[in-house]
């Protein structure tokens, strides 16, 4: 994934771009450039290898111009270097090009362009464009961004400026995000709201095979393929410029813990029907009768949103007692599955646009499966391309790695469980419970970290393990998986998530005092069976740090957590180890908001 950002209007467009940057580096962090059409004419751009500081650093004190377009990489064809970030141009350096996406078949249009004499100057796939754009006989800046996209196979989310045409800027989509932002007589678009909303919250979002025209008082918007006009209107987004700023913390990840139990209540909040121990959830688009058809539950997500629908998944059997399990999505659409009817499918992604999950999305739809999104951003492709969902309401989520949408996402999962499960055969009773078990997380949450002094003195004695072991049965096992996820993502330190059942089926193998295991104990009807795997531990000299509900003797420390319903305890759970994770790279003076070779919201295969 990487950044778009551009810019049409009266104001000097330089500084309006490199703020957007700065927004949107989260999304790609390996290179940086910036192009803008001049006021003598033609287009000047500069461009640099490394955050948008350095690019910032080069940028001319007279680089004058009031429509431009930047970019910020995650690096996918071609090493991070001055060179291979964009914008790039064509050979006549009239035409700039900003893309996120993979052009798959870049390799056949190259060899056929370098043929016809054209000489590239990058490794990218995506300079490919440049040149087809430049080298388009068609008589309009649309035309020749249209027909170079019929050579085209693949994704693109793209901002083109072309010389000739400098009174405006043409985009196009195709499986990456692209959104433009209505100010009073300028336009501005993004490949994320994050870039806009210090400038406007009026937001028109493309979608894919869809291309827009952005002048400085006006935009229209069309298709790629027929050119014919859509009616695209905009939109007011809820979040704010100020959810972007760190809030006095050192780091956005410190700042996204800590709203963690604002951000519980919020997606709580309006949706708790004491009368009949339920929920209203209207987005599902799922009546009583539809539920009660469902006979299986399928989730799909990546990465941490994956981590998520295995809690979730195991919520579903529990409360709703219906067979319920996740899996990558990224495996799942390559497998050829099987879509059964009776099969409720859900796509659970942060941003909305991961693209392997909105591929499995689009696949499952073409044979006529149910699916649901569990999204956190509004509007995003998921979003629309599902039957219904659950907006998680996390609010934005400027780390990489994440937390608090992590945390939402499986509180959004037990609303739904609870949801199916009154409609099916959980009891009154059971109701009552979960509802007051949900209204306790965020006060427990901010309990937890009130408590991150503890939990940061623990680090000092982590930081310099070569690989750490992180151990869970049951409903501890996504927890311990999650867990070790945050670790290997922001410490760089390896880490490995095993079923504590599964330990003497050979990982204890591995036990040594340098090789620590942290377990998820909690008090439920599994205790004793966990406390046993502890012993096993401990009789090979391992090291250990328990997360429970109660003091382990057999642990070297023990982060102690509040108790909750045990269907909702994997919840609270994880959160402690997030601080584990953040502050062990604290000390280790790890880039925690960007970790190394990642990017937020990855949009490519």
């Amino acid at each position: 994934m990487c950044g778009i950002v551009g810019y049409i209007g009266k104001r000097d467009v330089a500084p309006l771009l490199l703020e957007g940057l700065q927004r949107l580096e989260y999304r790609g962090y390996d290179s940086a450039g910036i192009a803008i059409t001049g006021k003598a004419g033609g287009l000047k751009t500069v461009k640099a290898k490394g955050r948008v500081r350095e690019l910032e650093s080069r940028v001319p004190k007279r680089f004058a111009g009031t429509t431009g377009i930047a970019h910020t990489r995650w690096a996918t064809h071609g090493a991070p270097n001055d060179v291979n970030a964009h914008p790039h141009l064509d050979a006549e350096e009239k035409v700039a090009v900003v893309h996120n996406g993979i052009i798959d078949n870049a390799p056949e249009l190259r060899a056929k362009l370098t043929a016809d004499g054209v000489e590239f100057a990058s490794d990218t796939d995506s300079e490919v464009l440049s040149h087809l754009i430049g080298r388009s006989q068609a008589a309009t800046l649309e035309e020749k961004v249209r027909e170079a996209l019929r050579h085209v196979e693949g994704t693109y989310g793209i901002a083109v400026l072309h010389a000739d045409f400098p009174d405006r800027i043409v985009v196009a989509r195709n499986g990456s995000p692209v959104v433009l932002g209505v100010g009073e007589k300028e336009m501005f678009v993004a490949s994320d709201i994050a870039a806009l909303v210090s400038h406007t919250r009026q937001i028109v979002t493309l979608d894919d095979g869809e291309m827009a025209t952005l002048k400085a008082d006006d935009y229209r918007t069309y298709t790629t393929r027929e050119g014919s006009r859509t009616a695209q209107s905009p939109e007011t987004v809820e979040w704010e410029a100020a959810s972007y700023d760190m809030g006095g913390h050192d780091t956005y990840m410190h700042k996204e813990m800590h709203e963690q139990a604002e951000a519980v209540d919020r997606v709580l909040r309006g949706r708790i029907e004491d009368r009949f121990a339920t929920v209203r959830l209207g987005g599902l688009n799922l009546d009583a009768r539809e539920a009660r058809s469902i006979r299986r539950v399928k989730i799909l997500g990546c990465g941490t949103s994956y981590h998520a629908g295995m809690v979730g998944a195991q919520m579903i059997e529990e409360l709703a007692r219906i067979p319920a399990d996740a899996e990558p999505a990224s495996e799942f659409r390559y497998r050829n599955p099987v879509v059964d009817p009776d099969t409720l499918y859900i796509a659970v992604s942060q941003s909305g646009e991961t693209y392997d999950v909105l591929a499995a999305v689009q696949e499952l739809k073409r044979k006529g499966a149910r699916v649901l999104g569990v999204v956190n951003v509004v509007g995003s492709a998921i979003a629309r391309e599902t039957d219904g969902g659950i907006y998680v309401h996390a609010g934005p989520e400027v780390c990489v790695v994440s937390t608090k949408c992590f945390t939402n996402t499986t509180v959004a999962f037990a609303l739904l469980a609870l949801h199916l499960g009154r409609i099916r055969d959980l009891s009154v009773a059971d109701g009552k419970r979960i509802i007051e078990g949900l209204r306790r997380l965020p006060e427990q949450i901010a309990e937890i970290l009130r408590g991150e002094d503890e939990i940061r003195k623990l680090a000092g004695e982590f930081a310099h393990a070569s690989s750490m072991m992180f151990i869970g049965r049951v409903r501890g096992y996504p927890v311990a998986r999650e867990a070790s996820l945050k670790l290997k993502e922001i410490t760089y330190i390896h880490a490995e998530a095993y079923p504590a059942s599964e330990l003497k089926h050979g990982p204890l193998a591995l036990i040594e005092p340098d090789m620590p295991t942290v377990a998820i104990v909690p008090s439920d009807d599994l205790l004793e069976k966990n406390r046993a795997a502890l012993e096993e531990i401990k009789a090979r000299s391992g090291r250990i740090l328990a997360v429970s509900h109660a003091v382990q003797e057999k642990a070297d420390h023990t982060i102690l957590v509040p108790q909750n319903e045990p269907e909702l305890d994997p919840i609270l759970m994880g959160i402690p180890l997030q601080l584990l994770a953040y502050f062990t790279a604290k000390e280790l003076d790890r880039d925690i908001d960007k970790p190394r070779n990642l990017a937020k919201s990855v949009t490519v295969e």
